[in-house]
């Protein structure tokens, strides 16, 4: 369908994507983790790219992650205990799990710190 040299030229890609409407950002992230049920995939020195379409964010990770034991991951942020469970789960996290069940944001929050942060855990346990 396309003629090819092998691809498009950097520059000539980067134009048409700001024509479409499509920013384009490199983030400098250190570490990106995606945790599924089973491990977690632990992305180190990723190359990470955020693409804006009109409202649409689009996130490419670039790199060869280390799948670890679920939950072994990012381990040090819930290291502190509880002086520092409040700022171990992000709002976000507390928000959805009590938009979810209906609880207030106080006891969506205890239930995620007794699950360490496991927000399919945390709304089973309120449901």
């Amino acid at each position: 369908m396309f003629g090819g040299g092998g691809g498009l030229n950097p520059r000539k890609m980067e134009q048409m994507m700001e024509q479409m409407g499509i920013d384009v950002e490199d983030i400098d992230a250190e570490e990106v983790i995606i945790r599924t049920d089973e491990y977690d995939l632990v992305f180190n020195d990723a190359e990470v790219t955020k693409m804006d379409a009109r409202g649409q964010e689009t996130y490419q990770v670039i790199g060869s992650p280390e799948q670890v034991e679920s939950g072994a991951a990012g381990g040090s942020a819930d290291a502190g205990g509880d002086a520092d469970a409040g700022s171990a789960i992000p709002d976000d996290d507390v928000e959805l799990v009590s938009a979810r069940t209906g609880v207030s944001e106080d006891e969506a929050r205890e239930a995620l710190e007794d699950v360490d942060g496991d927000l399919a855990a945390a709304v089973e346990s309120l449901e």
